[in-house]
Formats: structure tokens, C-alpha cells, sequence
């Protein structure tokens, strides 16, 4: 098993669900992959909405724009939704229409959307991105979508 994936485990066990507690393990995998921007949303079924939990890198003036987001919408609402990641190379010159226009705010290029399965329930979606043109491995999606799970075991 992954040491990181581990630490996330653990640490949630340990730390249970708080705020502090996702904020910390966001870190940690935004840190260890050597990702720029990091979001942990939580699934609000009677809202209907993604709901932002923690993050880390985000512009000042996108919070508002990302507190909230309507399934099928953006990358996240598409993780969501297919319950599957969703991934762009570049998003400053993706033209495919799965990120927002405005996500280029972010000036992040690399960005991908795992959905937080717990069984067959979307618990959220973890979003993180970097800096550079970026096409994420089978490796890393498949570790991120463990790490998601795990985070999502406890929301």
C-alpha cells in the first residue's frame, strides 16, 4: 500500500472528520505529488450541490466561484456525476468544454477531478493541479481515487 495513502488513512482514524483534519490531509497530497492547487468538496444531496470542505492554492477571487458547485458542472460537478475522474493536459488552451472558462483564473494547466466513492455513493470530489501542461498516469489516477475514497469514507 501507498505511504501516503497510509498517512491519509491514519490520520483520518486518528483525527476523525474535522476541518483541520481534511485540511491537513489535502496538504499532504497536494505536497507529496507537487501540485499547486488542491479543493476537497463535499456531496450535500439535499442541496443538490458540491460543497467546498478545505483547499489550498486557490485564488483569492475563485473561492466564491467554487464554494458551490452544481452537478454535471465543471470538472468537479463531471467527476461527480460519471463517477470517474475527469482530467485536462492544459487548461489554458482546453477547448473540449469539461473546465470552465474561468477555471484559467486559477493559471494552472494540469488539473484532474476524482470522485470520492464510498461503495456506489459520491461522497465529493478531490481536485488538484499544477503549474505545467500535465497528463496524469493510470498510477496516479488509480492512487488518487484510493485516497479519495478514503477521504470521502469520512465526510
Amino acid at each position: 500500500m501507498n505511504q501516503l495513502l497510509a498517512e491519509v488513512r491514519e490520520g483520518l482514524q486518528r483525527d476523525g472528520p474535522t476541518e483541520a483534519a481534511l485540511q491537513t490531509m489535502l496538504n499532504r497530497v497536494v505536497e507529496r505529488f507537487g501540485y499547486a492547487v488542491g479543493t476537497l468538496h463535499r456531496w450535500d444531496a439535499a442541496a443538490g450541490l458540491l460543497q467546498l470542505q478545505v483547499q489550498r492554492g486557490l485564488p483569492a477571487a475563485l473561492l466564491d466561484r467554487v464554494r458551490q458547485i452544481p452537478l454535471g458542472k465543471g470538472m468537479a460537478g463531471l467527476a461527480a456525476e460519471r463517477r470517474e475522474p475527469v482530467q485536462v493536459c492544459n487548461l489554458q488552451t482546453d477547448a473540449s468544454g469539461v473546465a470552465q472558462a474561468r477555471a484559467r483564473e486559477t493559471r494552472m494547466e494540469g488539473s484532474i477531478a476524482v470522485p470520492m466513492m464510498v461503495g456506489e455513493k459520491v461522497r465529493g470530489v478531490l481536485g488538484v493541479a499544477k503549474p505545467v501542461a500535465y497528463e496524469f498516469t493510470d498510477a496516479e489516477c488509480a492512487l488518487l481515487l484510493e485516497i479519495a475514497a478514503a477521504l470521502g469514507s469520512c465526510l
